[in-house]
């Protein structure tokens, strides 16, 4: 008799945003002249730049050559994109990062869930926190590896700490009062679109540093970054390549979400130790201190073939001069979009965050309804899909995210019937 993984018992009944796509779905079947706006799942609305189609359309006529044909790539990366990203998002940005620290993927959500494949599998290997509100998956791929215990009434797992980011601390949480060995940081934040100032990222460094923590940084939407103070990597603060794994995408910068391109960065100096005698097994020492990148590498050529020289091509054009200025583009138009979400729902009375930095506006609640009654008070009177703050976490209750992600016209006409809604 097979045995499933009993862990994935423990996770709540339904992962945020196919519940949304359920309650959606009946709606229109429901109602199916509604012509229904949806800005809640960030998923990216206009064509990829030229500079990157082109790139492809060279690369798929390699693939039709014999000469130039290949077939599997590097797993880590073609050198050719790892050493451009390494120049332009690190190295020009006085990061101490190299080409060899760069691991090219499918997806920052992939390789979110995937890290933990290098850390101790049990419960009480290590104490893990996050910030609540949170994307789910740091908190959801954590149940299903076995590293908490079950959910609370109020749907919080056991063995995990939450650091509450709220309106008092500007979404930006306190460094915790106790020990924690993995802490998962997402600047510029999704859901909130708070940012994390250069002071803030240096305490959490000094934090890892005193208390030998791994910080997991989430950096997937540093490209909408518009004050010139705020970091765009954590590696900007001094002694982070020593504590700190970040994550990035060309997802939302670029509009890869159905392309798939992203990247981890895993510096040879990042630290983790192995049980008394797990290094060697005639050892009766203390753990052994294990380089991250080099089980990081491991797992990655294990269980992972490395993304399509097709799409490698398509983002190496990014860095190119014209790529880069498509990308601004693309990125000051959803910018744009974020700007009116936010002017026209406080316009409304609404108390609005983000959408500064982020392509994402938080939104507080009209008449302390809970998160998931605005919903479904927004898509029956005015057919616009929102995310329900609660579904980040309990501090996310009383709150909804609206995404920048759309087209101009599906803008406008959403923030119209939002405001004659609430």
């Amino acid at each position: 008799m097979a045995q499933i993984n009993d862990n994935y018992l423990k996770l709540k009944a339904g992962y945020l945003f196919p519940e949304i796509g359920r309650r959606v779905a009946a709606y229109a079947k429901a109602n199916p002249s509604a012509k229904i706006i949806r800005m809640g799942i960030g998923d990216v609305t206009e064509p990829l730049p030229a500079t990157i189609v082109e790139a492809m359309h060279r690369a798929v006529d390699e693939m039709s050559r014999r000469e130039t044909f290949r077939g599997y790539g590097p797993e880590q990366g073609y050198d050719f994109l790892r050493e451009a990203i390494a120049k332009n998002d690190y190295v020009s940005r006085g990061c101490d990062i190299a080409a060899d620290e760069v691991f090219v993927s499918d997806g920052s959500k992939c390789d979110g869930g995937n890290i933990l494949d290098i850390f101790g599998p049990r419960r009480e290997d290590n104490v893990i926190a996050v910030c609540d509100p949170v994307y789910p998956i740091y908190v959801d791929t954590n149940v299903m590896a076995g590293h908490t215990g079950a959910a609370d009434e109020k749907g919080e797992y056991q063995g995990l700490i939450y650091l509450r980011a709220t309106a008092d601390n500007h979404f930006s949480p306190a460094i915790p009062n106790q020990r924690v060995d993995i802490v998962y940081l997402c600047f510029p934040n999704n859901p909130t679109g708070a940012v994390a100032t250069r002071e803030q990222l240096a305490e959490w460094v000094e934090y890892a540093q005193a208390n030998e923590s791994v910080i997991l940084f989430d950096a997937a939407y540093e490209a909408y970054i518009t004050d010139a103070s705020i970091p765009h990597s954590i590696y900007e603060i001094p002694g982070a390549r020593d504590v700190a794994i970040e994550f990035r995408s060309f997802s939302k910068t670029a509009g890869f979400t159905g392309v798939r391109c992203a990247y981890t960065v895993v510096p040879k100096t990042v630290m983790g130790h192995a049980k008394p005698g797990a290094s060697d097994p005639g050892s009766r020492g203390a753990g052994t201190s294990i380089p991250l990148h080099q089980l990081w590498n491991r797992r990655h050529t294990t269980k992972f073939n490395s993304v399509s020289y097709i799409v490698q091509r398509a983002a190496e054009a990014t860095y190119t001069d014209a790529g880069r200025q498509q990308v601004r583009a693309l990125v000051a138009f959803y910018l744009e979009n974020a700007k009116l979400i936010r002017e026209g729902l406080i316009s409304a009375g609404l108390t609005c965050f983000g959408g500064v930095n982020a392509p994402y506006v938080w939104v507080k609640t009209p008449k302390n309804k809970t998160s998931w009654d605005t919903f479904d008070l927004l898509l029956k009177e005015a057919n616009v899909v929102v995310t329900p703050g609660s579904g980040f976490g309990i501090s996310g209750e009383g709150y909804f995210r609206v995404s920048a992600f759309n087209s101009r016209e599906n803008v406008t006409e959403a923030i119209g019937r939002i405001r004659r809604v609430v």
